[in-house]
């Protein structure tokens, strides 16, 4: 039994409290140990991650009980690369939120940010599903007072509106939980796998409620049609930093679909056989083309983002929607993808309102830094909207390669290709009117007002978003060996033994290599 794997949940729950009690008052000590405590966070979730890479499942039991009666955390490849994107992830943002001054605009930013990455790496890396709504509830605490950070009216509307959300979403899973708990007696993933395939074909009543629920549950958490209300207020309203690391949040759900629908109803499984494409896809082709059309509706750049959001969301519901291997391999690359690319043009927005009047989509005198500003942002939307020759482009590529092995070819082929047109005018416009249409009023606003300009953005802000940027171009120079790396995410996926056998401490298979390692 390995004790890294609780590190990166122990670690930000030790620090949030620290933070809190020794330096509420000395903003320049809690970035210390902010930014030392997220460094360590990316060094331990690196280390987990060539650990797993030959297809060992990492086991770590607390208070040394065993499953299925004892709390488990579980780390395979599919969950050390998940923390190691939101270690990544959560580094640059925080840098972003040191640089702009946003950490100093409210109280405990650093505290809930810690406890956000709590919620985030132990959803990741529970193999309990109650443990799950767990983490899930400490990720809904901390996020409300993120997302209210800084305070103002339409903020704290948007967070009670997340919040009831979240909440429904909350009250749907105790249901499931409930069911699944009545039916088989255990709520532990692995355990689970064994003793649903058992039940038998008069007594799956409560199987196919659960089955269904959690789908619903984390359909809301990914924000999957129709369930997707509350983020477009929410991520547009919310502080920029935070509306960047929520990049990840939504990732959360897909995550929960891909482990539970693989572990507990995989899609052989006859009691949940046409869940997956009766309702997911639907659902996942309606998000793809709702996202997208708001892309090219939006009134607003904030908007606009998070409707990108949306979209891209849909996007990765449609490959994990296929439930096949080259499906989930192509949502894998899509889903580091989408979250690097979704944080950078979420910070980039915030560079764009620093130094504009607002964020509406009109003519306006140009922002403070707008030539560093408008390139960062071209390459950003190049990435969502999927245009060659960056990782949003070989990601659709997959996705559709994936989709000629199903019935479904014709349908995603349309969807994804019809958004993506979409998507590139939605952008082009707004790009074009904030940056391009700005800079030839530039001579008449000038004249006519006497304001100062705004300062331009710290250097350490562009130094973010410049870094998550190196990061989509790393994904798209390395495609070849990453996609290579999560196909064998996918076969592990879908052949599970290891994983049962090592949380089970079954005799002569704990810690079992697949195939693919390093």
């Amino acid at each position: 039994m390995t004790h890294w794997i609780i590190a990166p949940v122990v670690l930000p729950a030790m620090l949030a409290p620290f933070i809190v009690l020794a330096a509420r008052y000395h903003i320049g000590i809690q970035r210390v140990f902010s930014v030392a405590g997220v460094l360590a966070l990316v060094a331990i979730a690196a280390g987990l991650v060539w650990q797993a890479s030959d297809g060992t499942v990492m086991l770590y039991r607390l208070s040394d009980w065993a499953a299925p009666f004892g709390i488990v955390i579980v780390g395979d490849r599919l969950s050390t690369l998940m923390v190691l994107l939101t270690a990544v992830l959560a580094l640059l943002v925080l840098l972003y939120a040191i640089g702009s001054g946003w950490d100093e605009r409210g109280r405990h930013f650093h505290a809930l940010y810690q406890f956000q990455l709590m919620g985030i790496m132990g959803a990741f890396l529970t193999g309990d599903l109650f443990n799950l709504f767990v983490f899930f509830e400490v990720l809904l605490i901390a996020s409300y007072g993120l997302m209210i950070h800084a305070g103002g009216n339409a903020r704290l509307r948007a967070g009670v509106q997340y919040v009831l959300f979240n909440l429904l979403g909350s009250t749907l899973f105790l249901f499931a939980l409930g069911s699944l708990y009545a039916e088989t007696g255990t709520l532990n993933m692995a355990d689970l796998s064994q003793r649903v395939q058992l039940i038998g074909a008069d007594a799956t009543v409560g199987i196919r409620v659960a089955a269904v629920l959690l789908l619903l549950v984390f359909a809301i958490k990914a924000a999957l049609l129709p369930l997707h209300f509350w983020l477009p207020s929410s991520y547009a309203e919310a502080p920029a930093p935070v509306a960047a690391l929520f990049a990840i949040m939504t990732k959360v759900g897909a995550y929960a679909i891909i482990r539970v629908y693989t572990i507990v109803f995989p899609p052989d499984l006859e009691v949940t056989a046409g869940l997956h494409g009766v309702w997911l896809m639907p659902a996942a082709l309606s998000s793809l083309a709702i996202g997208m059309i708001g892309v090219l509706a939006a009134r607003h750049l904030d908007r606009l983002v998070a409707f990108a959001v949306i979209g891209s969301m849909g996007m990765v519901m449609v490959s994990i929607a296929m439930f096949t291997e080259a499906g989930i391999a192509a949502a894998l690359y899509y889903i580091v993808h989408s979250t690097l690319a979704a944080a950078a043009l979420f910070l980039i927005t915030d560079l764009v309102r620093a130094g504009r009047e607002s964020l509406h989509l009109s003519a306006m005198p140009p922002v403070a830094g707008a030539a560093l500003t408008a390139a960062v942002f071209f390459v950003a939307a190049i990435a969502m909207t999927g245009l060659p020759p960056l990782s949003g482009f070989v990601g659709k590529l997959q996705i559709l390669d994936a989709a000629f092995d199903t019935s479904y070819v014709v349908w995603v082929w349309a969807v994804i290709l019809t958004s993506s047109l979409i998507a590139v005018v939605g952008f082009a416009r707004a790009g074009s009117t904030v940056f391009w249409k700005a800079q030839s009023l530039a001579p008449d606003t000038d004249s006519d007002t006497g304001a100062e300009p705004a300062p331009a953005p710290s250097a350490l802000s562009y130094v973010a978003v410049g870094g998550l940027l190196a990061l989509l171009v790393a994904h798209t120079v390395f495609a070849g060996p990453v996609s290579g790396y999560m196909s064998s995410i996918s076969s592990q996926l879908f052949a599970p033994d290891a994983y049962v056998s090592t949380v089970l401490d079954t005799p002569g298979k704990l810690s079992t290599p697949t195939e693919g390692g390093h």
